[in-house]
């Protein structure tokens, strides 16, 4: 059966979380939903999916900042691993920041997740050793 990619469609989100979780990049602190509308509010910033019939087996959020472009919740079906739904996912997501200008694409993998590291440098990705600094900020520093 194909497999093609699209935006993140209303109706999407139970198929989308279920994957999430599915896939273990689910964190109790992110409120799924919340991320996905915040995505959708503007233009600058896109969910997609790749979708096999009805199934949604893969997914991206991208969003550009101005000056470069980043992607977080990528996620493959644990059913549909190992047929190229990564690399597909993610060539659709960098065609989505390249058509917006977009030069220069980052993401953030946790340290112990070797395996996703090895994934993203076989894709070209590679660590700029620089260090990702957070701070809550507004209602969620509560």
């Amino acid at each position: 059966m194909d497999t093609a990619t699209r935006a993140y469609r209303d109706g999407d989100l139970g198929q989308v979380v279920a994957l999430w979780n599915a896939a273990g990049i689910a964190r109790p602190w992110n409120d799924p939903a919340k991320d996905i509308a915040f995505a959708r509010r503007d233009s600058h910033a896109i969910v997609l999916v790749a979708e096999t019939g009805r199934r949604i087996v893969a997914t991206a959020m991208v969003g550009e900042d101005g000056h470069r472009g980043w992607v977080y919740y990528v996620a493959v079906d644990p059913q549909h691993r190992d047929r190229g739904l990564g690399r597909l996912i993610m060539d659709a997501a960098e065609r989505w920041l390249v058509a917006r200008g977009v030069w220069k694409m980052q993401l953030l993998v946790r340290e112990e997740n070797v395996a996703v590291r090895d994934f993203y440098e076989h894709l070209g990705y590679r660590d700029t050793r620089t260090i990702c600094l957070q701070k809550l900020i507004g209602d969620a520093a509560g």
